[in-house]
């Protein structure tokens, strides 16, 4: 299985932000979240595959924190893809 990443970005928009933010931590295949503004990295924070909620409430509770104080950011997201077609080859290798 090969994994590589990609970067969603998105504007921070009050507490959207938050719930986006949780969503993507729940589907499991977020690496990192960058908080930006005007281009300069203002927070990072890493997350590991299987953080659990008592791990990420005060990563959500800084992000929310700076995206109150600040104006004019945007949040990127590293998440990892799965290369679907060599699963799909191991899979039909299993089955036969």
């Amino acid at each position: 299985m090969t994994e590589k990443t990609y970067w969603d970005t998105f504007k921070a928009e009050s507490e959207s932000v938050l719930n986006r933010i949780k969503a993507l931590v729940h589907e499991g295949n977020v690496r990192r979240v960058i908080v930006k503004q005007s281009g300069r990295t203002v927070a990072e924070f890493p997350l590991t595959v299987g953080v659990v909620g008592a791990v990420v409430a005060p990563v959500l509770a800084a992000i929310g924190a700076l995206v109150a104080l600040l104006q004019d950011c945007t949040i990127e997201v590293e998440r990892e893809r799965q290369d679907s077609s060599r699963d799909e080859q191991e899979q039909t290798g299993r089955r036969a």
